[in-house]
């Protein structure tokens, strides 16, 4: 073979171009342009390899080398396919000139682009006549279009929305899936873009499921951080096995992401709530190291991502909310109310950003749906935050929501009832909606799902606000055999805090008769610990006294006229400042990580909610919260920690 290579070249010197006589090679490569470009190398002769390899010499002439190079055919169908602009003329190019397999498909795609852009009836472009002669033709060359042809000839049916059991268009794929192994991965991953989403019959949910095979098998094929935030987004969640290594592929390209990259895979781990600490991490910290202009749709979106995983970190959070302060003016309705359930999730309350969201809402109020607005009192509840301008804001948002109060769905109606309720903004025209037995029976009875049971808890709260809060309100109320049935439902295993509380007064008051532990109160609330004292410090029998405060009382004794509940056991130091109260009743709450909102020590809405339900019942409430008690190693330190606690509060009740 290798004599032969150069024999040929010194034969051409002698015979010169009278050798082209017999044209195979050219006629060979003519007929290679009208076949994908891989099956044409692959047939040729090793003869024909070496012939064109003569005809780069100087001693040819051009024009037996321009034979087979340029064909102008060719060229004037494929700018009459870029030059038309109109679906009229380009399936009438199929009419008039002779075209091959790949240019049909060119023109069909063609024809969806000017379909899509001119927002035209599909329907009707599919039932033209040139139309369906043109699918007809293609389908009977459709073993020559080359991959790319083929990839995008498929999408542009699929987008047309052709009949899925039309034979052209399950031809096509048949095709496809046949040659699923040849397809470069840039070919499968422009294939799983748009075809997860169309996948409707069983032969393409078949294929769908190859394809997905054939992308976990060649996922070591991704070379850049688009695709695999693509793959992510697209059929991440078809797969756990491609998911995992997705994710390793992300770790390894997270420093080359853009925001919009970055975007894409947030929100492919959170519709999936796939809260992978490590790429999270990752993400996090090149996301802050690129200074990049970001457009707000990806500023949103983080921030609905970090708030669906609930992901803290505080720099990420301080960028995104100093970034999209400036652009409140700007957002939409929509925008506003993801952005602020976004934040309410993550427990970050950013002042200004709140106040720029209270002030958009107050001015566009109008122009937002029952359900955002609901949603956005929702999050100010959540977070106990209260706007600045807060008795114009909520007097708008009352004569709003007042006019459809009755068409709205029950279960979004009890979360705005009691979000008014944690923002006491909550009137007798709310109570009575909700606190009416045929309203709260239809979402209650039979409804044991924990759902359910958030809900009755919820109309619990709703009732104790109407019986401790609103002093013009005369009912109806919820009967007593619900309040039972509903608190006894919600009892929850004690926490290591509740149980590190219960165990210390165990240890300062001995008897198990002068104290109570785990209290359920009628008000939805626990009371970690309970004590009732006489003026002069002892405590004294909780069950001889009966209590309205829980469900079933055990004394007959009344409490004393002047009886007032606090949380905390008297000192001798102070005795002579309470010498006025006959008895004292005292509550301790255990106060845990998730009662705080982030990075502060304020009370979430529904905790400072249910502080004010037991001060109004006549606790003086002690919290013990977590980042204190947690310090104590000893027993004797947590008793004289709850000793010192209950002193202050004693003090700071005395001085008001």
């Amino acid at each position: 073979m290798a004599m032969t290579s150069r024999l040929i070249p010194r034969c051409f010197r002698h015979l010169g171009t009278s050798f082209f006589a017999v044209p195979a090679s050219a006629t060979v490569l003519i007929s290679c342009r009208r076949i994908m470009p891989e099956q044409c190398w692959l047939s040729m002769p090793s003869a024909g390899v070496h012939i064109s390899a003569v005809c780069h010499q100087t001693d040819l002439s051009p024009a037996a080398d321009y034979s087979y190079i340029r064909q102008p055919e060719c060229t004037k169908v494929e700018e009459l396919i870029e030059s038309s602009q109109s679906v009229k003329d380009l399936l009438q190019i199929s009419c008039d000139q002779k075209i091959t397999g790949n240019q049909m498909a060119a023109v069909l795609s063609r024809v969806c682009s000017l379909v899509v852009g001119q927002k035209m009836d599909s329907q009707k472009v599919i039932e033209d006549a040139h139309f369906q002669q043109l699918l007809n033709t293609i389908n009977s060359q459709i073993s020559v279009v080359w991959n790319g042809n083929l990839i995008s000839l498929l999408r542009s049916l699929v987008v047309m929305r052709l009949d899925t059991k039309n034979p052209v268009l399950q031809s096509i794929e048949n095709e496809v899936h046949w040659r699923l192994r040849r397809l470069t991965f840039k070919n499968l991953t422009s294939l799983v873009d748009y075809y997860t989403s169309f996948a409707q019959s069983d032969q393409q949910k078949v294929l769908l499921s190859d394809i997905i095979k054939h992308v976990e098998l060649r996922w070591t094929e991704i070379a850049d951080a688009k695709t695999v935030a693509l793959l992510m987004m697209k059929v991440g969640h078809l797969s756990n096995a491609l998911m995992d290594k997705l994710q390793d592929k992300c770790l390894e390209l997270a420093e080359h992401f853009t925001p919009e990259d970055t975007r894409r895979v947030m929100v492919a781990l959170a519709i999936q709530n796939r809260r992978a600490v490590p790429l999270l991490r990752a993400l996090s910290y090149h996301f802050m190291q690129k200074h990049f202009d970001m457009k707000t749709g990806v500023l949103v979106d983080m921030a609905f991502a970090y708030g669906k995983l609930n992901f803290q970190q505080t720099q990420v959070f301080q960028r995104l909310a100093s970034e999209l302060l400036p652009r409140v003016p700007d957002l939409s309705p929509l925008d506003v109310m993801r952005c602020t359930k976004s934040f309410a999730y993550l427990k970050w309350l950013n002042l200004p950003l709140f106040e720029a969201l209270a002030q958009y809402v107050h001015d566009h109020c109008d122009k937002m749906t029952e359900v955002q607005l609901c949603n956005i009192l929702m999050a100010f509840a959540r977070l106990n935050y209260q706007p600045a301008n807060g008795e114009a804001f909520f007097a708008k948002i009352h004569n709003i929501l007042k006019s459809g109060l009755l068409e709205m769905e029950p279960l979004l109606l009890v979360d705005l009832v009691w979000s008014l309720c944690i923002l006491q903004q909550v009137n007798p025209f709310y109570l009575s909606h909700v606190l009416e037995p045929q309203f709260y029976r239809k979402i209650t009875e039979g409804n044991q799902t924990q759902k359910g049971e958030n809900y009755k808890l919820k109309l619990v709260h709703i009732n104790a606000t109407a019986q401790l809060e609103c002093s013009d309100y005369g009912g109806p109320f919820l009967p007593s055999q619900c309040l039972g049935m509903w608190i006894s439902g919600a009892n929850k295993k004690p926490s290591p805090l509740s149980s590190g509380v219960h165990d210390a007064l165990q240890s300062a008051f001995g008897d198990q008769t002068k104290y109570r532990c785990g209290v359920d109160t009628l008000y939805g609330w626990v009371i970690d610990g309970e004590v009732l004292i006489d003026c002069e410090s002892k405590p004294l029998a909780l069950q001889e006294y009966t209590a309205l405060h829980i469900l079933q009382p055990e004394g007959t004794m009344p409490l004393p006229s002047g009886a007032k509940s606090y949380a905390t056991p008297p000192l001798d130091s102070v005795q002579s400042l309470w010498a006025s109260f006959p008895v004292k009743q005292l509550a301790f709450v255990a106060r845990e990580f998730p009662n705080y909102t982030s990075r502060s020590r304020d009370l979430l809405g529904r905790f400072a909610m249910g502080r004010r339900h037991l001060q109004a019942a006549g606790f003086l409430v002690v919290d013990v919260p977590y980042y204190d008690w947690f310090e104590l190693k000893s027993e004797w330190q947590k008793v004289a920690y709850l000793k010192d606690k209950m002193s202050k509060a004693i003090a700071e009740e005395l001085a008001q």
